[in-house]
């Protein structure tokens, strides 16, 4: 049958990302010692040369399904995006993986288990070398100081968010993800942790841990970027904070970027 994706092209414009995108597919991350199963939402891409008309889908597609059966790690990864710069004549591949990872939690007096979802997504992208970054959107707890401050008693509080965006800066010196531990680092810089099961003992010491725990958005941006400071290994980070105000019909919102 005619190859109509290999036909040449006359226009001269070499594609930087053609691909596929929206793939759902169960995949398996390696965590430290850990191994997860997570339903993932793939973005998986190539360079297309100037002289080519169209890139293969299903050779992406066939790349994907033959490296789910084993565990995901950044090794494994630079192994598949090289491999399909070979079998796809291309000088650049990219996947991005999106996905809720599951940290198991125990409740601070009762010890009850449960679990915290997390959105995760690691994007990885080569060409002359790796290059790799991790997304994180972790929830906690804020205390507003000022409604503590000028109250009798009480002062509100609110879920929050934190969203971190770690660029690696020498991704082969990385084994696995980390992704509990950049998950504990994170919640540490808020005024209490988030658990999703709690009994009455736990909802006191948690109320209570975030009263003594006063922190503005602000705070806690300031934190997290004092603590993500000492991670090794990064050329560069994003951070924004952001509070589901109880009080108040609008959120409170803070950011910052740095290059290492």
């Amino acid at each position: 049958m005619i190859d109509v994706q290999n036909q040449k092209d006359t226009r001269q414009i070499k594609i930087q990302q053609t691909g596929v995108t929206g793939v759902y597919l169960p995949i398996f991350i390696s965590d430290g010692d850990e191994v997860q199963q997570v339903l993932s939402k793939i973005k998986f891409t190539v360079a297309l040369s100037e002289k080519i008309r169209g890139t293969h889908m299903s050779r992406l597609m066939e790349i994907l399904t033959e490296n789910i059966s084993t565990p995901l790690n950044v090794l494994k990864i630079k192994k598949i995006l090289q491999y399909t710069q070979t079998k796809l004549e291309t000088d650049f591949a990219a996947l991005d993986f999106g996905f809720k990872f599951f940290i198991k939690k125990s409740a601070p007096v009762s010890d009850k288990e449960s679990l915290l979802d997390i959105d995760v997504q690691i994007c990885a992208e080569l060409a002359n070398a790796l290059n790799l970054s991790l997304k994180l959107e972790v929830p906690f707890t804020s205390l507003c100081p000022c409604s503590k401050e000028i109250s009798d008693f009480g002062a509100h509080n609110q879920r929050s968010i934190c969203r971190v965006n770690l660029f690696f800066a020498d991704a082969d010196k990385i084994s696995d993800f980390n992704i509990k531990s950049l998950v504990e680092l994170i919640e540490a810089q808020a005024s209490s942790k988030i658990y999703p099961i709690l009994k009455r003992e736990d909802e006191k010491f948690v109320t209570e841990a975030a009263y003594k725990n006063p922190k503005f958005v602000e705070d806690i941006l300031r934190d997290e970027v004092l603590a993500i400071r000492t991670l090794k290994n990064l050329s560069a980070f994003e951070v924004e904070c952001e509070n589901f105000e109880s009080i108040h019909s609008h959120n409170a919102f803070a950011s910052h970027s740095e290059k290492m």
